[in-house]
């Protein structure tokens, strides 16, 4: 295991900087995509609406099999 960490430290730091640009672009995304869109637009809204397991599983069975007037 200590090889496998040694490979990717030693190649991580002899990245040219267009590389390491690059690393930190990616990086920043993956921040953007699961933790701030989480708190923005994934909000757990049966968890709020209902308080126990059983009211949100019969919520979610009502939603999916009647259809929308």
């Amino acid at each position: 295991m200590r090889k496998i960490i040694d490979f990717y430290l030693n190649g991580f730091s002899n990245l040219p900087n267009w590389a390491r640009s690059i690393w930190f672009i990616v990086l920043l995304k993956l921040f953007i995509f699961f933790f701030i869109f989480k708190i923005f637009f994934f909000q757990n809204k049966l968890k709020k609406e209902f308080n126990s397991d059983e009211e949100r599983a019969s919520h979610v069975i009502e939603q999916l099999t009647n259809p929308q007037k």
